[in-house]
């Protein structure tokens, strides 16, 4: 499964099969938090067979069920964590994915105590959010979502790199699907905003990769 194919087909899974996921699919998503962590400078984490952490009271809230692998999502304290903690997590969602795998962004419903006890979070370093991770009992619903004009702003005829970025960006993930964002494009620059709401920063990050996925590697660069 290429990366756009697993963009349209990735949406959020909160119920999970009791099926453990084999070791070779393990160790290539490793290899992928591995590649991330490397790039980035992140300490993101894939914790495996780990029940507990989403056994709390908030992740029944959150209707979290059969969770018993995720992926910790921790970085350095500093202003762009929460962005390089979308973007790069993101990818490592998209990845699993590719492996038939479901995952889900979750930012409160989680017990932080029991998933702190099983990573390794250094001094200067903050567990932002993790991802859910396992087979799903189904592969989740589409979102709905704005009209991608509402979303940017672009000056004459709209190239067709930026819609094929602006409609994969239209698909990432925003917290309570808020979609609070804007994008605009002057020569062969692109600037991003958030329109402000709960965790925007960690949505610019996610939706900055599906945009540069979407355009399938044109040339122009982020303002």
């Amino acid at each position: 499964m290429e990366l756009l194919e697993a963009i349209k087909n990735r949406h959020s899974v909160r119920n999970y099969l009791d099926k453990p996921i084999p070791e070779s699919l393990v160790k290539q998503l490793q290899e992928e938090v591995d590649a991330c962590n490397q790039e980035s400078g992140l300490h993101i984490q894939l914790v495996t067979n780990e029940p507990k952490a989403f056994d709390g009271m908030m992740a029944h809230y959150g209707k979290f069920s059969g969770v018993q692998n995720y992926i910790a999502l921790i970085g350095k304290k500093g202003d762009n964590l929460e962005e390089e903690i979308g973007y790069y997590g993101e990818r490592v969602a998209l990845k699993a994915q590719t492996l038939g795998l479901n995952t889900c962004w979750v930012a409160m419903t989680f017990s932080k105590g029991v998933t702190k006890k099983n990573c390794v979070i250094h001094q200067g370093e903050k567990l932002v959010c993790v991802l859910s991770l396992g087979y799903g009992k189904t592969q989740g619903v589409p979102h709905t979502s704005k009209s991608l004009e509402t979303l940017c702003s672009v000056p004459g005829d709209m190239p067709k790199w930026f819609r094929n970025g602006m409609e994969a960006a239209l698909l990432a993930p925003t917290a309570s699907n808020q979609q609070k964002f804007f994008l605009t494009l002057k020569d062969d620059t692109v600037s991003i905003k958030s329109l402000g709401g709960f965790y925007s920063k960690v949505d610019l990050g996610i939706i900055k990769y599906h945009f540069e996925v979407g355009t399938e590697h044109h040339p122009f660069s982020w303002s």
